[in-house]
């Protein structure tokens, strides 16, 4: 783990590092889902069974080794704990309620020369919907994938999840009941993303392409756009959390572990006005790893990419979240909406001490499938909208189109295209 001081000299330079480091996929990688992709899109399911022996030791041969039956699904979800049943019902009601509100609304209206103008939202037709397995086997996460889909409109719903020796994980079908999931197939990593993208004998392929991975499954994403929509390319998880003295912490701690444990290349960062918080906070996380079932993942995460920084005044650190655009902040503060009033770069913010990052990942309502790498500078997480598409239309009478033809006959005139004028003008003629 690393300290900075935003007073010391060599500081600007050293969190300069912190801002540029990369921490996802290189040219390796690349390299590998590019052959992945070409084989998937030549020899369709025969690359998927190969590939699917090889990495998960998992034999495609009659139709449930492919696909999950809905009713096994549903088997899953009345087999679940009550209590669980009841936490993950409560996650996907609070889940849809929150994109509810985001569906956006038709536009239709006559201008001011009677030329009749609008758009409209559709959804796409197919969506996929990448599910990981092994180490990451997240129910949560098809939630959050699944149920905007669902709530926008999209017809067919596929899930792709990798069933390492056959295993698949029970509250993940349990989800896919929940959600409304309409196709499960057994295949993962890269080859699964290029199935979804291209279709197969098996697999016919879906519009748009959303859920998390590794980095062989982000790669793949990255390099099927414009294939096929993506949701965004995600890399490793990220917390910034911003916290004054006033704070537990062994909370904080506990935050900043709750990204860690993710994987070694999770970043997780402190800023702090406080020498002494900060030392108490690094004490804590050193405690907490000693009985963390996760201590090999979040111990190699917070000593590779953890990171302290002290600021003189907690204001301070706004610009260098901004900088940092991170993927989860949380301002453990007395007074959050100050500074939040004046971020402009964050994927999900969490406001005040009684909101850990935790919660956002399960239920609170706001997706979780958010921008990392620094992308939150320009992107947002997942929404309704990924899996919506929006069409203009127009509709000219004869009046409005003389009130307005003149000038674009100019236009296209002034810009060498003498057939778009003469589109207009034997109208008006």
């Amino acid at each position: 783990m690393r300290f900075l001081d935003a007073s010391e000299d060599g500081f600007e330079r050293a969190f300069e590092r912190v801002v540029r480091d990369r921490r996802e996929s290189d040219t390796s990688v690349a390299r590998d889902v590019t052959t992945m992709l070409n084989e998937v899109r030549q020899r369709g399911d025969d690359a998927l069974v190969e590939y699917t022996m090889r990495f998960d030791e998992h034999r495609l041969t009659d139709e449930a080794d492919w696909r999950v039956d809905l009713a096994t699904c549903e088997g899953a979800y009345a087999e679940l704990d009550p209590e669980l049943r009841e936490a993950l019902d409560l996650a996907a009601a609070r889940i849809r309620a929150f994109h509810e509100g985001q569906l956006p609304a038709d536009r239709d209206y006559t201008d001011e020369v009677g030329m009749r103008l609008g758009s409209r939202w559709r959804a796409v037709e197919a969506a996929g919907l990448y599910v990981p397995g092994g180490r990451a086997a997240y129910p949560s996460s098809l939630l959050m994938n699944a149920i905007p889909a669902k709530v926008a409109g999209v017809e067919r719903l596929v899930v792709t999840t990798p069933t390492p020796k056959g295993e698949i994980n029970s509250l993940v079908l349990a989800a896919a009941h929940i959600a409304g999931v309409d196709e499960i197939w057994r295949v993962g990593g890269a080859q699964a993303v290029g199935a979804m993208a291209y279709g197969t004998g098996r697999i016919a392929k879906v519009d748009v392409i959303a859920g998390p991975g590794n980095a062989w499954v982000a790669e793949a994403k990255r390099q099927l756009y414009g294939v096929v929509g993506i949701d965004m390319v995600a890399g490793p998880s990220e917390i910034l959390v911003i916290a004054d003295a006033d704070n537990d912490p062994e909370w904080i701690a506990a935050d900043l572990l709750s990204q860690a444990e993710h994987d070694p290349t999770s970043q997780s960062i402190l800023i702090t006005d406080d020498k002494g918080f900060a030392r108490m906070v690094e004490d804590a996380v050193d405690l907490q790893l000693m009985n963390l079932p996760t201590a090999k993942t979040a111990r190699t995460s917070w000593d590779t990419h953890g990171l302290i920084v002290m600021v003189d005044r907690i204001e301070d650190a706004v610009p260098l979240a901004d900088r940092l655009a991170a993927e989860h902040v949380e301002l453990a503060v007395a007074d959050p909406q100050v500074l939040f009033d004046r971020l402009r770069h964050a994927g999900s913010v969490f406001l005040g001490r009684h909101t850990p990052e935790a919660v956002g990942d399960y239920l609170a309502g706001p997706n979780h499938v958010l921008p990392t790498g620094r992308r939150a500078r320009f992107a947002s997480g997942l929404s309704v909208l990924d899996f919506l598409k929006r069409t203009s239309f127009i509709a000219a009478s004869e009046s409005a189109l003389a009130a307005i033809g003149p000038a674009a006959i100019r236009l296209a005139e002034a810009e060498g295209l003498p057939a778009h004028a003469k589109s207009v003008s034997l109208r008006l003629s």
